[in-house]
């Protein structure tokens, strides 16, 4: 009993151990994904405080905010010799005087715009009844009206019901009456000047905090260092001035354009003749504040005011090709050119963001929504609790390129890798994408298949997928071996800057053959390697690894070859490779048997070219190219002994001797 509660202690701990291993073990699910959810529920619970504190957090975030884009002009005052009074009082006086003028011309101009609109409306009727005149000549207005009007009055239509008894009369309910009396001024007063306390209470306050916030802004950086990041002051350090460069930037830059394309609007619809231009001009300078609505808001009144001023179309026309022609200047010339960086937003996160916003905090919360989520991009990209932030919201991309191609791949998606490919290749030449994304891509596939977690149907879809990109991107490649032909036509060999790791020679008169060397994905690398050789001019052809069988080695067009490269993404496979150099030496004496290892980082051993009796050994793409072109001639083939059998052995012995010869012991052997 003692003994078998012993071995039970001994097997428990030893399940123990192995737990702890797995646990602790590197790339562990453990330590790699730790919890969220501590993260999500202060998110949720930071969110809800937003939402019912609205009243507290929106002037501050507004303050917060016109802070960071008011604090560069109060540096350069500062550098420039003013007091950091002046400096800051003079900015924010003259900043809310700037925002009380804009303010006060914009209520006039919708007052103005109001008590116009009655004007109008002759304009309008004249117009529809225009569209339904022309709409009846092919009756299809007035069957539409007739299709409405009768689904109208069916709905409408009540139920019949049969009476019982006479319906008693309604009970005569008395009428309210309110009681105005004109000779209460205080009253009046009292009614006009309570909707503007609110406003006119959080201006105050926004005024304060900035001015405060402007005073003490070393001092609070000071305070939010100790409070968060006081362990790591670089890093900390770091995420306020970004936070601060970026806002501040596009805060800057996003008032330019804005301005840039407000004046001109409102000059371009004053001399249309469009009413109240100036009202249009304002409206769209704050508008387009917020993205991708805003524009569209700031057109639709101005359009519809162009068709109810004038009685005919033509003004409706031309206010559309303003619109339509600042959009173009403003999208496509004007932005690029102030924009120096970007927010660092993609788009989706800028439209989501706006939503976000605009239900937590309203209109104004529609206008703050892009500078408040660059602070939560930046927020996640220095801290690392917040790193999903970063991922969820920004435009940079996530997985590295091989990791992208490789997703691609194994979802049978090569269109889409080959739009990722091509875009990467305007940069890039044929043979550095091969090298830095599609071989380690290929990598990252045989790495999973080893380790099981890819099954064999899975490696064959992986397997076409890159063939189909491999041959979507021939044409590329014949663009640039007609490039090399046109180089080498003009004598330009580069000069020292321009050579790099990717400079490979010509291959006129020369000949080549890759082969894979054991699975469908070294197939695909033997084709990779076969067009990168093509493009520096040689004859190439490509094989599979099924034709290093025995029985149809002899089948490959071997003659006239001045290499052979096999190529292996396994590095366990030596064994084979070893097998194979010496059937290719066997069959083809004068080519050169290079065997290519993948490797994206390092060097294959210096020892193996006598292991596997090759002619040369490589473990990247430039090299293999370099190999397969270079003049040198193959080394001769070694002569391999015949092994004798032990029982062999000592039979022979004992013939010659004429002893007995002792026993062999053949597990020894």
């Amino acid at each position: 009993m003692l003994r078998f509660s012993r071995k039970a202690g001994q097997d428990q701990d030893q399940a123990a151990s192995r737990s702890m291993q797995i646990a602790f073990a590197p790339g562990s699910a453990a330590i790699a994904q730790p919890s969220r959810l501590p993260t999500l529920a202060a998110t949720a619970a930071t969110v809800a405080v937003l939402y019912f504190a609205s009243e507290v957090f929106l002037p501050l975030a507004i303050a917060i905010l016109l802070t960071f884009a008011l604090a560069p002009v109060v540096s350069r005052l500062r550098r420039a010799g003013l007091p950091r009074s002046v400096a800051v009082i003079g900015t924010v006086a003259t900043a809310f005087l700037f925002l009380s003028a804009f303010s006060i011309i914009l209520a006039v101009q919708v007052s103005e715009v109001a008590q116009n609109l009655p004007t109008y409306q002759y304009n309008i009727i004249e117009k529809i009844r225009v569209l339904k005149e022309a709409g009846s000549e092919s009756q299809i207005v007035e069957r539409l009206s007739r299709v409405v009007e009768r689904i109208s009055t069916e709905i409408s239509r009540p139920k019949p019901e049969t009476p019982v008894s006479p319906a008693p009369e309604p009970e005569q309910k008395p009428l309210l009456v309110e009681i105005f009396s004109p000779d209460r001024p205080l009253q009046t007063l009292k009614n006009i000047i309570e909707p503007l306390l609110g406003p006119l209470a959080t201006t105050g306050l926004v005024i304060v905090v900035v001015i405060f916030m402007l005073f003490e802004r070393e001092e609070l950086r000071d305070r939010f260092i100790r409070l968060v990041g006081y362990g790591d002051l670089h890093r900390t350090t770091e995420a306020l001035q970004d936070a601060g460069a970026r806002v501040g930037r596009y805060l800057l830059m996003q008032l330019v354009v804005n301005v840039t394309y407000g004046i001109p609007l409102a000059v371009g619809l004053w001399l249309l003749g469009i009413p109240n231009a100036i009202l249009w001009g304002m409206l769209a300078i704050v508008l387009r504040f917020v993205p991708y609505i805003g524009p569209v808001i700031a057109a639709v009144l101005p359009l519809f005011l162009a068709f109810a001023a004038a009685p005919g179309w033509s003004l409706l026309v031309w206010t559309a090709a303003l619109f339509i022609a600042l959009e173009l200047l403003s999208n496509n010339v004007v932005e690029p050119w102030l924009y120096g960086s970007r927010t660092g937003l993609s788009p989706l996160a800028i439209i989501v963001s706006a939503i976000f916003w605009a239900w937590l905090w309203g209109p104004i919360g529609l206008v703050l929504s892009t500078p408040l989520t660059v602070c939560l991009v930046v927020l996640g990209r220095h801290v690392p609790q917040f790193e999903f932030l970063e991922i969820l919201l920004g435009n940079e991309p996530v997985l590295d390129p091989k990791e992208r191609l490789y997703q691609r791949l194994l979802a049978g998606d090569p269109d889409e890798a080959t739009d990722n490919a091509e875009e990467m290749l305007e940069e890039k030449y044929l043979v550095e994408f091969y090298d830095t994304v599609a071989i380690p891509a290929l990598l990252l596939a045989q790495h999973d298949r080893i380790r099981g977690a890819l099954t064999d149907p899975q490696v064959a879809q992986i397997a076409q997928s890159a063939r189909t990109l491999v041959a979507n991107l021939e044409e590329i490649a014949a663009e640039e071996e007609d490039e090399e032909e046109e180089d080498a036509g003009e004598g330009t060999g580069g000069t020292d800057e321009q050579i790099n790791d990717y400079d490979l020679p010509l291959g006129d008169g020369k000949s080549v053959l890759c082969i894979g060397g054991r699975g469908d994905l070294d197939d695909v690398t033997a084709s990779m390697l076969a067009q990168v050789v093509r493009v520096q001019g040689a004859e190439v052809a490509s094989a599979s690894h099924t034709d290093l069988k025995p029985g149809t080695i002899r089948a490959l067009p071997l003659p006239g070859r001045n290499a052979i490269l096999v190529s292996f993404l396994d590095p366990e496979s030596l064994r084979h490779a070893k097998f194979i150099v010496r059937r290719l030496k066997r069959v083809a004496p004068t080519a050169r048997i290079g065997i290519v290892l993948w490797q994206e980082n390092g060097t294959p051993r210096a020892e193996l070219v006598e292991e596997l009796q090759a002619d040369f050994v490589v473990s990247v793409i430039a090299d293999a190219v370099r190999e397969a072109l270079s003049d040198e001639v193959a080394r001769p083939r070694k002569a391999v002994r015949a092994k004798i059998a032990p029982r062999h052995q000592a039979r022979k012995r004992r013939g010659s001797t004429g002893e007995k010869a002792p026993p062999v012991d053949e597990k020894a052997v």
